[in-house]
């Protein structure tokens, strides 16, 4: 059913999703400050790509000083974007499920530093 799942999601924007975040992970990657957010890009357009049947488990004690500046630079703007996302999916029962992987990708999108991709 995963499977499934997944390759509904590529088609209906997941492949946008992950080649857009993959983009933004190489130009962060040019510069030596930038690798380590650029990594981050790259974690989440593997969860992007096919969020079903992952797990995210976040650690932000792992490194909190990153995931602050993360935060204050653009994590609380793709958490609210992500969870408006996930809002919209849910109104409808067949959206459920997009849904509920959106808000995955939105709790990643807050904290990716020391979080950890299961699937």
């Amino acid at each position: 059913m995963k499977t499934i799942a997944n390759i509904i999601w590529i088609i209906l924007g997941g492949l946008i999703s992950a080649v857009v975040w993959c983009i933004l992970g190489f130009i962060l990657c040019i510069t030596v400050i930038g690798i380590p957010f650029g990594k981050q890009c790259f974690k989440m357009a593997g969860v992007s790509l096919a969020p079903f049947g992952k797990r995210v488990k976040l650690d932000f004690s792992k490194h909190p000083i990153m995931n602050v500046v993360w935060l204050l630079l653009v994590g609380w703007e793709l958490f609210l974007g992500y969870l408006v996302a996930a809002l919209l999916c849910c109104i409808t029962i067949v959206g459920i499920p997009a849904g509920m992987q959106v808000f995955k990708l939105s709790v990643l999108a807050l904290a990716p530093f020391g979080a950890k991709v299961k699937g």
